[in-house]
C-alpha cells in the first residue's frame, strides 16, 4: 500500500493486507511483527481525542512510532468534530502520515461517550466529523466502521457515501453491527454493496482467520483489501500465509516449530523492552495465551506463567516450555491446512 498525492493507492498489482487497530493489542511491537510477516498497513491503537488524555502514559505509548517502517497510521476516536480535528492535527504534527477515524469500536466505555460505533446512530454528526477532520489535515484520512448500530439500522451504505463525498481516502467495514459486538458470524453482502457504490478503496474486515476465508471474502465482496484483527493474534504469520494463498492458490508449508517459537519469544522480548519489566510482563500475558492456544496440553502451563511477575522469568519459562514442546513437534500447529 502506498501514499500518492495525498491519496491511498492500494492496487499496485496486489490485494492490500492490513492489521486492524485493536486497543491494547496493536502496539508498536505487534505492528512491527505484522509488517515483518507481510502486512502492508498497520494502524495504531485508538487515541481518544480528549486533550486531558494527551500526556498520559497510555497515550504516549500509543503514539510511539519510533523506528517503525511503512506509513504511520494513527486512529483517533471521539464525538466532537472540532476536537477530533484538533486531535488529527496534533497527531500529524507528531508524525502521523494517515489519520484513521474510529466509528466501529463496540466497547461500552467508548459508546457511552457517543464515540466509536455509537456515532452510527447520528448521521448528521457523522457527516460533520468526516468533513471537519478531512479539511483539518493535509494527510489522507481513512474511516473504520460497521454495518450499522443494529439489524434494524444498517446504514453503512449511507455512511460510505458520506465518506466518499467528504474526501475520505479509504473505508474499512467490519461485517457486524454494534449490537452484535463480536458474536455470530460476520456478514459480507453489505460490504459488497458498499464496494459497488463508492469509488474509494474498500477493505473488508471481520472473521478473516485463514487464507481460505480471506480468498472467500475477497470473492464475495470484491474488496480492494482485507483488514485482519483477531485472526492475527497468536499467528502473525497469517499475513504471509494469505499472501501466498492468493498468489499460488495453495497454503504454504507450516512453519517449523522452532521458527514459530523464536517469533513468539522475540515478540515477548520486544514487549518487555517497550513497556518495561512490570507492565511488559502483564501486557505480554494475553499474547502468550494466544500463542499457546494452538498447542495441546498448554492450559496448565498458561495458568502457571500468568502468575509470573518478572520479565526475565517469564521469558525463560516460555523458552523452556517451547524447548520441551519442540521435542514433540517438528512443525507448529495451526487451525487451517
Amino acid at each position: 500500500m502506498y501514499l500518492l498525492n495525498n491519496k491511498i493507492d492500494v492496487f499496485k498489482g496486489k490485494t492490500a493486507l492490513a492489521l486492524a487497530p485493536m486497543a491494547g493489542i496493536t502496539d508498536k511491537p505487534f505492528r512491527q511483527l505484522a509488517k515483518q510477516f507481510g502486512a502492508d498497513w498497520t494502524v495504531s491503537e485508538m487515541i481518544i481525542d480528549a486533550p486531558s488524555l494527551q500526556n498520559t502514559r497510555k497515550t504516549l505509548n500509543r503514539q510511539n512510532h519510533e523506528g517503525e517502517s511503512g506509513a504511520i497510521v494513527v486512529q483517533i476516536a471521539g464525538s466532537d468534530p472540532e476536537q477530533l480535528a484538533a486531535a488529527a492535527r496534533w497527531n500529524v504534527d507528531l508524525g502521523a502520515q494517515v489519520i484513521d477515524i474510529n466509528m466501529g469500536c463496540p466497547a461500552k466505555k467508548v459508546c457511552n461517550i457517543l464515540a466509536g460505533s455509537a456515532l452510527l446512530q447520528n448521521e448528521p454528526l457523522v457527516e460533520r466529523i468526516l468533513n471537519t477532520v478531512v479539511q483539518a489535515v493535509d494527510v489522507p484520512v481513512t474511516l473504520k466502521t460497521r454495518l450499522g448500530w443494529d439489524d434494524e439500522h444498517k446504514n453503512v451504505l449511507t455512511i460510505a457515501k458520506m465518506a466518499e463525498q467528504a474526501g475520505i481516502a479509504a473505508l474499512a467495514v467490519h461485517g457486524r453491527t454494534r449490537t452484535q459486538m463480536y458474536r455470530g458470524e460476520a456478514s459480507y453482502s453489505l460490504i459488497a454493496e458498499v464496494k459497488q457504490s463508492v469509488s474509494i478503496p474498500v477493505w473488508a474486515n471481520g472473521d478473516i482467520i485463514s487464507p481460505q476465508k480471506a480468498a472467500a471474502v475477497l470473492r464475495e465482496t470484491g474488496a480492494d483489501g482485507l483488514m485482519i484483527g483477531r485472526g492475527a493474534q497468536g499467528q502473525p504469520w497469517l499475513f504471509a500465509d494469505i499472501r501466498h494463498y492468493l498468489a499460488h492458490g495453495k497454503i504454504p508449508p507450516v512453519l517449523r516449530f522452532q521458527a514459530a517459537a523464536d517469533t513468539a519469544l522475540a515478540h515477548l522480548a520486544a514487549i518487555h523492552a517497550f513497556y518495561g519489566d512490570l507492565a511488559g510482563t502483564r501486557i505480554a500475558r494475553k499474547h502468550i495465551g494466544w500463542y499457546l492456544q494452538q498447542l495441546p496440553e498448554s492450559e496448565t502451563f498458561r495458568k502457571q506463567i500468568n502468575q509470573v511477575e518478572n520479565a526475565a522469568e517469564q521469558y525463560d519459562k516460555l523458552a523452556e516450555f517451547f524447548r520441551m514442546q519442540a521435542e514433540q513437534h517438528e512443525f507448529w500447529l495451526r487451525d487451517y491446512s
